[in-house]
């Protein structure tokens, strides 16, 4: 049980009376029921990967209360080519769900480091976003409907693969992100899409974030929905990362850019003389463009490989940020030297997902070991949190708020807003048993 008490991290970990692993949608109606009559809280789990504390029971509520697991709750309902949907149980892995539509000729486009482990209902509880969100946008972009128990035990279920819906408002918008705090998801119809059948991947070495920025713009406007990633790796981060995966980084440079350029027609070499051309009207020569599928998965591999490779330098402060894309050179040059001069001796691992916007910013201690980091948790996120409000950017991109921001909430949303999700908590969960202490700040917070 106690895997299920602590998060991957270890930042967080609390007791509960028992871990419940329904397998069915009528065993989580009925474990609701009995939890709703009993005013006993209950803590959603998917595959526990996250960086919140969203899915680990709150120390306040001192191991009272139930984590229910949806592991077990991982079937295939439908596969529906002519929608190009699919409908899974909640529990389902999402390396799963990708599987299952590359064998079906389709293409599920959510990816992210943790597919292996982590599962749908998580990934539509905290909205999650990934290396493809330029193209395809985020989980709330991908979701066409949802079930969803109530925290009263009642079922809300529209897995209708409908296209166009304008009957009031949108359920399945409303549940997701919402972070476990309205209801269990139990099933989700997710988009499908052709799969690509063309894909051009390239890295490129920049003197600066304003280089990426105009490298960014000038790749959008030329292939424009072909473009299906853009990530910004600090070269901190590449060498970390590439002594990790033993692997050469692909070039010298202070910044770096990985790209990915697709299309469902097989015409990749046009695509390839194209990309020259934009690189070089760009004045960016300091590239290299993959050659071969072996290539490729190199250059991912030093992408994906930087948050495993970060271990070595002990525990971090991470900050899953987002900013508005012309802002994210500005922001990265006024943030590292705050942080420098209360702790000179930071290093800083910055990268992400520049063509959304969205960074992560992670903050490490050299003399500090272990855990003993997030005694100074709260100054770092001052600091950083308050560069990235200057710049009109949000705290939390794609993890969520869980039980780590939420005290940040009034900072990036009205008091107009805080009250209208009260109001929805409270008429769905009178209670409060739906994850509590979880995404909305405690009413000293605000």
């Amino acid at each position: 049980m106690a895997v299920f008490c602590i998060d991957q991290r270890a930042r967080f970990q609390a007791d509960a009376w028992a871990v419940l692993q329904p397998s069915t949608v009528s065993d989580v109606q009925a474990l609701m029921r009995y939890c709703f009559h009993e005013n006993i809280p209950v803590t959603p789990q998917g595959g526990n990967t996250g960086l919140c504390g969203g899915a680990t029971p709150h120390a306040r509520l001192g191991g009272k209360g139930f984590i229910v697991s949806l592991s077990r709750l991982n079937a295939l309902r439908e596969l529906n080519l002519a929608d190009n949907a699919i409908t899974v149980e909640a529990g389902m892995v999402l390396a799963q769900v990708q599987a299952i539509a590359q064998k079906a000729e389709r293409f599920f486009p959510l990816s992210l480091a943790s597919e292996g482990s982590c599962q749908i209902g998580g990934n539509i509880a905290c909205n999650a976003g990934g290396l493809n969100v330029v193209r395809y946008g985020t989980m709330r972009d991908l979701v066409l409907g949802l079930e969803t128990v109530l925290p009263s035990g009642e079922l809300v279920s529209h897995l209708q693969p409908l296209h166009k819906n304008t009957t009031g408002y949108a359920w399945q918008q409303q549940i997701t992100g919402s972070e476990g705090t309205l209801g269990i998801i139990t099933a989700a119809t997710l988009k499908l899409f052709a799969p690509p059948r063309s894909v051009l991947t390239a890295w490129a070495g920049i003197d600066n974030i304003q280089a990426a920025l105009s490298l960014l713009a000038a790749v959008k406007n030329y292939f424009a929905e072909r473009l299906s990633s853009f990530e910004i790796i600090s070269n901190d981060a590449l060498q970390l990362s590439a002594g990790y995966s033993r692997l050469n980084p692909p070039v010298s440079a202070v910044w770096h850019v990985l790209m990915e350029i697709s299309d469902s027609l097989p015409c990749v070499s046009n695509h390839q003389e194209q990309l020259f051309e934009v690189l070089s009207d760009a004045d960016c020569f300091n590239a290299v463009i993959a050659q071969s599928e072996q290539e490729r998965q190199n250059l991912w591999k030093l992408r994906e490989n930087i948050s495993a490779a970060q271990r070595n330098l002990g525990a971090s402060i991470k900050h899953d940020i987002s900013l508005p894309i012309a802002a994210v050179a500005d922001f990265i040059a006024e943030c590292q030297p705050i942080i420098q001069q209360a702790y000179p001796h930071a290093n800083i691992v910055v990268f992400g997902h520049l063509g959304d916007g969205s960074l992560h910013y992670n903050v490490f201690l050299p003399e500090v070991l272990g855990n003993d980091v997030y005694r100074f948790e709260e100054h770092i996120n001052i600091l950083v949190y308050e560069c990235v409000l200057k710049h009109s950017g949000s705290i939390a991109a794609e993890h969520g708020i869980g039980q780590i921001k939420n005290h940040w909430l009034p900072r990036v949303r009205t008091a107009e807003e805080i009250a209208w999700m009260r109001s929805q908590k409270h008429f769905f969960d009178p209670n409060n048993i739906m994850n509590p202490g979880k995404l909305l700040p405690s009413e000293t917070d605000v």
